[in-house]
């Protein structure tokens, strides 16, 4: 029988896990000893750091002075909308292609990282493998990287307590932000910073945080939604499982297979979007000023929990419920759903889920997650209606002119595969936003302090001042 355990108390005093299956991964570690995929993993950024780092310093005694973008008027005014003024080695967006890791495709990636066995989601510990190193880790390193971020899993008692002392009926984001907050008081990065470390180990203690965050957000969040929606049991913490398949069993809701693939297929999907979104941006402006991971996450949530932002797939799944209850029973049908598209529209209201702030074709996301939709669901009465309003929509929204992206993103697919499997509870949704996005924004981070970026300082001007500038 499935243990039942408080999912909140996988914290015992000093931080010490109970022992627990490895399923044969690699022995436990000795307490205060550093691991030896930990030693292969930082010998790895070490050297591509090396490289990287000669490549910036190149770039600025050589090149400083060339210029890459005319900036408009536009640009300033709009949030530096497509203004190239960041950094970010992790990842990179392009309008055509998507999101791309480490210069693989998001197709590419999937096929290319490791899978629990069995399985054909690329493991979500393996993208944080390839955007740390730049390198796809072998079978044997993703289980040993697996067992690293487990034997970091335990969660400071007083965090818990933290947890324990908010209302149940304050909105998740809230709580997980708050939690993170609370971890900050062991951090290794600003410890050794008191302490007057070298900035050539900066990233060294950036590292060892953002394993630490990578290891516990889980049970954090896996506990929030419990204490929030449930009666604050659930599964207890099992290291048996891969990083994303114990997430997945913690909350719950579904014990399937199936449900532990789409997690991982979640969270590997969700990791990282380059540097320019909310959160990433926020974590990196915070982490600029050497505030430790755990103050730039908690400020990167804070960005991620807006409407405009990791609310987006609350809002699509809720805008999609509608529609269904609009329709009274009726099969969604491309034909139907144009009418109902055109209705929305005409009353002044937008269709959430289509379109994107630099995309200008279907997010990659969004087919990878349709194509396990079509393989696991494909007679679900909410994937109907997301494949109608796929059918429907983009061209709708063409003929109109009304957008320079009418294709579907990831929030418009991703409300639908959750609810499917039983998670249902839509204020959640963000948070399983954030615990995947902790892996992409964790591995910014480190590389931030590696390559030595400095003190994020734009200069604002006036709207007085802009339009001289523009009329001059």
């Amino acid at each position: 029988m499935e243990r039942i355990a408080r999912v909140a108390r996988h914290v015992v005093p000093g931080g010490v896990q109970p022992q627990s299956p490895t399923n044969g991964l690699c022995p436990q570690l000795t307490s205060g000893s550093q691991s030896p995929i930990l030693t292969t993993l930082k010998g790895k950024i070490a050297a591509l750091a090396k490289e990287k780092t000669a490549l910036k310093n190149d770039l600025l005694k050589n090149h400083g002075e060339t210029k890459i973008q005319v900036v408009t008027v536009e640009m300033a005014i709009n949030g530096a909308r497509s203004m190239k003024t960041m950094v970010t080695d992790t990842s990179d967006l392009d309008a055509n292609d998507g999101i791309s890791y480490r210069g693989m495709s998001l197709y590419d990636v999937n096929r290319a990282l490791p899978k629990a066995p069995g399985g054909s989601c690329a493991l979500p510990e393996a993208a944080f493998w390839l955007l740390l190193t730049g390198e796809v880790p072998t079978d044997a390193e993703t289980k040993a990287f697996t067992l690293e971020l487990h034997n970091r899993s335990a969660v400071p008692a007083n965090v818990m307590a933290t947890l324990d002392s908010v209302p149940k009926e304050t909105h998740p984001m809230t709580q997980l932000s708050m939690c993170m907050l609370a971890m900050q008081k062991d951090s290794k990065f600003s410890a050794a910073y008191d302490k007057g470390m070298k900035k050539s180990e900066y990233w060294e203690y950036a590292l060892e945080d953002a394993l630490d965050l990578v290891a516990k957000i889980p049970v954090v969040a896996a506990a929030i939604y419990r204490r929030t929606f449930k009666d604050g049991a659930g599964p207890a913490y099992d290291k048996s499982m891969d990083w994303a398949a114990n997430y997945a069993n913690m909350l719950g809701v579904n014990s399937s297979e199936e449900f532990k693939e789409v997690t991982r297929l979640y969270l590997m999907l969700h990791a990282d979007h380059e540097g320019g979104n909310v959160s990433a941006h926020t974590a990196h402006l915070v982490g600029s000023a050497l505030s430790d991971p755990y103050y730039s996450w908690a400020a990167g949530l804070c960005g991620l929990a807006g409407p405009l932002h990791g609310l987006a797939n609350q809002e699509c799944l809720g805008w999609l419920l509608q529609v269904q209850k609009d329709l009274k029973g009726q099969t969604p049908t491309k034909a139907l759903l144009t009418q109902y598209a055109e209705e929305t529209l005409a009353s002044g209201k937008v269709i959430p889920g289509f379109g994107h702030a630099v995309l200008r074709n279907t997010d990659p996301r969004y087919m990878l997650e349709r194509e396990f939709a079509l393989k696991h669901c494909q007679s679900d009465p909410l994937f109907q209606l997301v494949d109608a309003c796929y059918q429907a929509i983009p061209e709708l929204l063409q003929k109109k002119g009304k957008v320079k992206n009418p294709f579907p993103n990831v929030d418009a697919h991703s409300g639908q595969l959750m609810h499917f499997y039983n998670l249902k509870e839509e204020n959640y949704y963000t948070v399983v936003f954030a615990v995947s996005r902790a892996i992409g924004v964790m591995a910014q981070t480190v590389w931030a302090r590696a390559i030595g970026l400095p003190i994020e300082r734009p200069k604002s001007v006036p709207l007085d001042t802009l339009k001289q500038l523009a009329t001059k």
